[in-house]
């Protein structure tokens, strides 16, 4: 142990990165806008979840996994943002090893996490839109904890597998991460030894994940949209709209991941504005799209917070 300790800490202590630009006003710009975003990630995922608990008319299966999903993107956006946003102010942006290694472990831990979630939430409009009679049957409560467990544990599971060999790799220099946090495929190519073998690993872990996730989730959407078109109400054109924001969400989230952990280990400039996708963007887009969109949960908030009171429309797919 103390040799892997030598070996990590003894010539490489910590890592620089870059950023998203070297131009002073490009970086003011970008304190100011990223300061705003990571604000309203934190006040629209809070105001679900105090809405949400504290409302007893909200209790139902759609919205736990809601609220679990926004405590991810909370988390999410947390791992690496703050610093980011205090870096736009500093010419010298470092990072200690271990709050590197803390940075890949939780962005791979919390994207695996909300890669599942999505499609238990996916899962779960399945059977409200496609078996609506035994919804509140099948989505019992022991069924949810189990979706909610197996999401956490596959995004540890993940995330473990790949930090696992990161501790054993000796960095010599140089220490440049280019990029505005610590992302796996950008430090593994920083080691002074052959990774080919730990290259191979994350495109089978991660992109293979990403895949998997983002393929059963495009089947589960196309059924839904199936058995919308086949009924003939007046929600079906509000399903349809719903439905393809949150296409455009899942997306977003998705098709930066596989982009970068499929094809990883080259140097794309376009890599870093995928990356803000992922884990800026996204958790701010989830509230909009998956709750405040909601006409139920509208309600709820001018009820709650403007003293409004609102009656809500039930649609076919209205709850997302």
């Amino acid at each position: 142990v103390d040799n892997m300790e030598k070996a990590n800490h003894s010539v490489v202590s910590e890592f620089i990165l870059l950023g998203l630009s070297h131009s002073q006003n490009l970086q003011i710009l970008f304190f100011l806008g990223f300061s705003v975003v990571y604000v309203g990630i934190i006040l629209g995922n809070s105001l679900i979840l105090v809405t949400v608990t504290f409302d007893s008319c909200l209790h139902t299966p759609m919205y736990f996994l809601l609220i679990n999903l926004s405590c991810v993107d909370m988390i999410l956006a947390s791992f690496a943002t703050p610093k980011m946003i205090v870096d736009f102010l500093r010419e010298q942006k470092t990072i200690s090893w271990w709050g590197c290694y803390s940075q890949m472990f939780f962005m791979h831990l919390l994207g695996g996490s909300e890669m599942m979630l999505l499609v238990a939430m996916a899962i779960d409009r399945y059977v409200a839109i496609c078996k609506p009679l035994h919804y509140m049957t099948i989505m019992n409560p022991r069924v949810l904890i189990g979706l909610l467990l197996s999401s956490y544990a596959v995004g540890f599971v993940h995330s473990s597998s790949q930090m696992a060999f990161m501790l054993t790799l000796p960095f010599c220099g140089p220490n440049v991460v280019d990029s505005f946090f610590c992302d796996l495929p950008l430090v593994i190519k920083l080691a002074c030894q052959d990774t080919y073998l730990l290259q191979l690993l994350v495109i089978a872990d991660s992109g293979l994940l990403s895949l998997v996730c983002f393929l059963l989730l495009l089947v589960s959407y196309t059924v839904i949209i199936y058995s919308v078109r086949h009924r003939a109400t007046t929600g079906s054109s509000k399903a349809f709209s719903t439905l393809s924001a949150h296409i455009t969400v899942v997306t977003l989230f998705f098709a930066p991941c596989v982009f970068i952990y499929v094809w990883p280990f080259h140097r794309y400039s376009i890599d870093k504005i995928l990356s803000v996708f992922y884990t800026i963007f996204t958790p701010l887009l989830n509230p909009i799209i998956y709750t405040l969109r909601n006409q139920e949960v509208k309600a709820k908030f001018k009820t709650h917070f403007l003293n409004n009171k609102v009656s809500s429309e039930e649609t076919l797919f209205g709850h997302y």
